[in-house]
């Protein structure tokens, strides 16, 4: 059964940085496109980035562009979200997903198959 399983969000004032990690089970990342969203109450969720590691492509939303970026540690199967620069918009549930979206579904929801349950970050003005 595939699990993921995201942590280290937290509170953070205007300016910070933060990252959050997302570890995976049953699968290898390396094998698929690892993806990040975040959800703000009363929002949609919505696409932060995301990368290919089979052919090194990564993207970004605009807001996040230039302050965020994604790593990963395959030794421990671990994939990172360095969140730098961090304002106050940034509040919200960081979710990261793994799925092999084609490339007009790279920046959906619908492109990803297995989704983690969310961790919490908030920033402070």
């Amino acid at each position: 059964q595939v699990q993921l399983v995201e942590s280290g969000g937290g509170f953070v004032q205007a300016g910070g940085s933060l990252r959050v990690s997302c570890a995976a089970s049953s699968i290898t990342f390396g094998e698929y496109a690892v993806g990040w969203f975040r959800q703000a109450p009363g929002k949609e969720r919505e696409f932060v980035a995301a990368r290919r590691w089979s052919v090194g492509t990564t993207y970004y939303a605009d807001s996040v562009k230039g302050r965020f970026s994604i790593s990963r540690d395959t030794t421990i199967n671990t994939v990172y979200l360095q969140m730098n620069s961090l304002k106050p918009e940034d509040t919200a549930v960081y979710y990261c997903a793994a799925g092999r979206p084609i490339a007009s579904t790279i920046r959906t929801i619908a492109g990803y198959r297995y989704w983690g349950q969310g961790t919490q970050v908030t920033v402070s003005s």
